[in-house]
C-alpha cells in the first residue's frame, strides 16, 4: 500500500485536551509538571539523570530471559537483552494493558513509534545504545476495556466469567471470536496468515499476558521490541520500600496533594490518588487495599491483615502487590534504565501529574512523548472527499460544520446577512452615542433594542442556509458517510478500529507503512492517503 503523507498539528484535529497541547507548545503554565523537553537536548538530559541512579540491570535481564525461554528469540531481541547489562544501554518504553487481539490500532502505532526513536538515537547519540521494551500493563483488572474489539464498528466481547488481573486470565472462550474472525477475513490475501498467528498465540497459551507476548513478539521481534511483563516476584522484590512507605504511611497521596491543586488551577486532574495506592493480587483477586485503624482490609473480599502480618506478607509475598496508575510509572522507571516514555494523550495527562512523586524517592523522570498517531484515507473515500470538495486538513471538522461551508462555497444565493447585520450594530451604535449624550442610562435601553432587533436577523440567516442545504442533501449524506467512516463512533480511527482488517489485506507490509511513517521525536498527527 503506497501513501502519502501529510502531518498537522494535534491541536488542530480538536481531539486532545487542553493540558496535551500546552504540554506540546511547552506553554508556561505546564512546565512545571514535567522535567525534559521533547528534543534531542531533552534526551541527553535524561541520560546524564538516568546515569546517577543504580538500575539493577542484573535482576532486569535475567527476569527477561526467563520471560523469554519459552519463545525461539530472533538475534536482535537477544543482543537488545544482553545490551541492557550495559550502562550506556537506555530503554524507550511504551505500555499497555493486554488488550485482546491488541485491542486498538494504537497499541501497534505506540510500539512503532518506540522503535523509530531508539533508531534515530542510536544514529544521533553514538557510544550509546537504545532499547525498544514494550511494558505490558498485565496486572489491570478491568476486562469491560480489555475484554472486546471492534470490526467493522460492531463491538465484540469476550464471553467470560473470570476476574481478578486480565494478564492472568485463561483464554478460554476466545476461539468464538477466533472462529468469527476465520469466517470474515481468511479471503484476504493475508487472512490465513493472521488467522494462524493469533490461532497459535491465543489458543497454545495458557493466559492473556503469555498470548499477548507471543503476538508483539512474532509483530515486532526483527525490529529489536523487547516485551516485558513486570508481573514479577524479583522484579517486585525491587519496591518493597516503596510498597512499604505507601502502605504505612500513605506517602502518595500526602507527596501530591500540592502539585494536584496547582494542576487543577489550569486543568482537569486525571487521576486523583488513594490513601493507598496498592492493589493485592492473589491467584483470581485484585483487591483495593484500604486501611481501617490497625487492620489491612482487602476490598471485596474477606481477607484482612494486622499490621505485623501486612508487613510480613509483603516482605515473603511481594508479588502480591500491584502498584495502581499513581505508583505504576514510579515502578517502571524503578526496574527500567528507561529515558523516555511514549503514551497516548491520557496516559501523558497522568504522568504530568507525579512528577513531586519521582523527586521524592529520587528516581529519574523521563521525556514523555506523546505517541504517534495516524488516520489512514483509503483510496476509495479518497475519491469520495475529492468529490465533496472536502481537503484533508477539513476532515477533522464536524460533518454539519462541513456541509454548511460547502453550502455557502456552492450556492449561487446570498446565504450571508453579515452586511446587513454589521450594518444594524453600526446603527445601534450610533443610537447609543446619540442616546448617552443626552442621558447616559438610555444607552442600556438601546442594547435591549439592538439584542430583540439582531436576534431575527440571526434567526432568518440560518433560515437561508438549511433551505439552501436541501439543495444538496445527497452532498451531505456523502460528508456523512465519510465522516462515519474515517471517524468511527464520532472518535479517531485509532481508537477504534483493530489492527486485523489491514492485517488482513496487507499482512506485513502494513506494520511497515506506519513504520516508514512514523516520527521520532517530532509531535504531529499523521494522514496517510493511500495512493
Amino acid at each position: 500500500m503506497d501513501c502519502t503523507a501529510t502531518r498537522l498539528p494535534y491541536k488542530q484535529t480538536g481531539y486532545y485536551s487542553k493540558i496535551i497541547t500546552d504540554y506540546l507548545d511547552q506553554s508556561a503554565s505546564i512546565k512545571p509538571f514535567y522535567k525534559h523537553p521533547v528534543s534531542l537536548d531533552g534526551i541527553t538530559s535524561a541520560i546524564r539523570s538516568r546515569k546517577e541512579f543504580l538500575t539493577n540491570r542484573q535482576v532486569l535481564v535475567e527476569v527477561l530471559k526467563k520471560q523469554y525461554s519459552s519463545i525461539k528469540m530472533t538475534a536482535k531481541v537477544t543482543e537488545n537483552i544482553e545490551l541492557l547489562l550495559k550502562d550506556q544501554c537506555f530503554t524507550i518504553t511504551t505500555a499497555h494493558q493486554p488488550a485482546i487481539f491488541t485491542g486498538t490500532l494504537y497499541f501497534i502505532y505506540k510500539i512503532l513509534h518506540t522503535i523509530k526513536l531508539s533508531e534515530y538515537l542510536s544514529q544521533a547519540l553514538p557510544g550509546n545504545h537504545f532499547v525498544p521494551v514494550f511494558y505490558m500493563g498485565s496486572e489491570d483488572a478491568d476486562l469491560e476495556e480489555l475484554g472486546k474489539i471492534y470490526l467493522d464498528e460492531q463491538e465484540i466481547l469476550w464471553d467470560t466469567r473470570q476476574t481478578g488481573a486480565v494478564g492472568r486470565m485463561k483464554t478460554k472462550g476466545l476461539e468464538m471470536i477466533l472462529n468469527r474472525i476465520e469466517g470474515e477475513y481468511s479471503v484476504q490475501p493475508h487472512g490465513s496468515e493472521l488467522i494462524k498467528l493469533l490461532k497459535d498465540c491465543y489458543l497454545n497459551s495458557e493466559d492473556i499476558q503469555t498470548a499477548t507476548f507471543k503476538l508483539i513478539d512474532a509483530l515486532f521481534a526483527e525490529y529489536g521490541v523487547v516485551v516485558l511483563i513486570p508481573d514479577n516476584r524479583d522484579l517486585k522484590k525491587l519496591m518493597v520500600p516503596i510498597f512499604e512507605d505507601e502502605l504505612f504511611h500513605e506517602k502518595s497521596a500526602t507527596i501530591l496533594d500540592e502539585p494536584l491543586k496547582q494542576l487543577e488551577r489550569e486543568y482537569k486532574v486525571q487521576a486523583h490518588p488513594r490513601e493507598i495506592n496498592l492493589f493485592y493480587l492473589k491467584d483470581d483477586l485484585r483487591g483495593r487495599i484500604e486501611r481501617s485503624g490497625d487492620q489491612f482490609i482487602i476490598h471485596d473480599s474477606k481477607i484482612v491483615f494486622s499490621e505485623s502480618a501486612m508487613r510480613e506478607e509483603l516482605k515473603l509475598y511481594p508479588e502480591r502487590f500491584s502498584p495502581n496508575v499513581i505508583l505504576r510509572g514510579l515502578f517502571q522507571e524503578t526496574i527500567l534504565p528507561n529515558l523516555a516514555f511514549i503514551g497516548g494523550g491520557g496516559e501523558l495527562a497522568y504522568w504530568l501529574e507525579l512528577k513531586a512523586l519521582f523527586e521524592y524517592y529520587h528516581v529519574p523522570y523521563p521525556v514523555l512523548i506523546l505517541r504517534n498517531s495516524f488516520l489512514i484515507v483509503e483510496s476509495r473515500w479518497k475519491e469520495k472527499l475529492s468529490r465533496a470538495g472536502i481537503g484533508l486538513e477539513e476532515i477533522f471538522k464536524p460533518a454539519e460544520e462541513l456541509v454548511n461551508e460547502l453550502v455557502r462555497k456552492e450556492s449561487s444565493n446570498q446565504l450571508s446577512l453579515a452586511n446587513e447585520i454589521n450594518g444594524a450594530e453600526e446603527y445601534y451604535k450610533h443610537l447609543k452615542t446619540l442616546s448617552g449624550s443626552i442621558d447616559p442610562t438610555l444607552t442600556q435601553h438601546v442594547e435591549a433594542l439592538q439584542s430583540k432587533a439582531l436576534k431575527p436577523l440571526r434567526e432568518l440567516e440560518k433560515k437561508f442556509l438549511k433551505a439552501e442545504k436541501r439543495k444538496f442533501e445527497e452532498q451531505e449524506r456523502q460528508i456523512a458517510q465519510i465522516r462515519s467512516s474515517l471517524f468511527p463512533l464520532n472518535n479517531l480511527q485509532e481508537r477504534i478500529e483493530n489492527f486485523i482488517p489491514y492485517y488482513a489485506r496487507l499482512g506485513k507490509s502494513f506494520i511497515d507503512l506506519i513504520y516508514r511513517n512514523s516520527s521520532s521525536l517530532e509531535q504531529e498527527f499523521c494522514i496517510l492517503e493511500e495512493c
